[in-house]
């Protein structure tokens, strides 16, 4: 299993308009070629919702649906894959203030379901994943870079 953490700062927006457009998958399509659909169906009694993903990956298409789970009051949203392409897919979106703008983290984790590829295969997939969570970032959010070094650092002591 595969850990992709991507912290970067988006500047001049703030963590709740961050969140806003992170939680809009439908506006996905529209603000980058990196994701060609998004099928956002209508919430649950519990307010979780169900979406089904075609992502561009390397020279292909992924595909799986997910439910979503969004919490405005601390400005994150969680995510499992139910079923598609990868063996395990689930992870969490966070915003909050940073030293220069909104911390947008990215964090998920991943198993492509390959083991004998697995060491060839997963390096790729996470090259390709971070690379894809940029662009979506950069489409939605406008300038974003690297978070402060510092914060990755902690952040990575704490959720590791």
């Amino acid at each position: 299993m595969r850990h992709v953490n991507v912290r970067l700062t988006a500047h001049d927006v703030d963590p709740e308009t961050a969140y806003q457009r992170i939680s809009d998958f439908r506006r996905y399509p529209d603000v980058t070629e990196t994701v060609r659909e998004v099928v956002v169906h209508p919430p649950h009694d519990d307010g979780t919702v169900v979406s089904d993903w075609t992502v561009r990956f390397r020279n292909g298409l992924m595909r799986w649906t997910e439910r979503d789970a969004f919490f405005p009051q601390n400005l994150s949203i969680g995510f499992t894959q139910l079923s598609g392409d990868f063996e395990l897919f689930e992870g969490t979106w966070r915003c909050e203030t940073g030293e220069d703008g909104t911390t947008v983290t990215f964090e998920a984790m991943f198993d492509l379901g390959i083991p004998t590829l697995a060491e060839l295969l997963d390096p790729v997939a996470d090259s390709t994943l971070r690379t894809n969570i940029e662009r979506i970032l950069h489409g939605l959010l406008g300038r974003v870079t690297p978070a402060p070094a510092e914060l990755a650092d902690t952040a990575a002591v704490a959720h590791g």
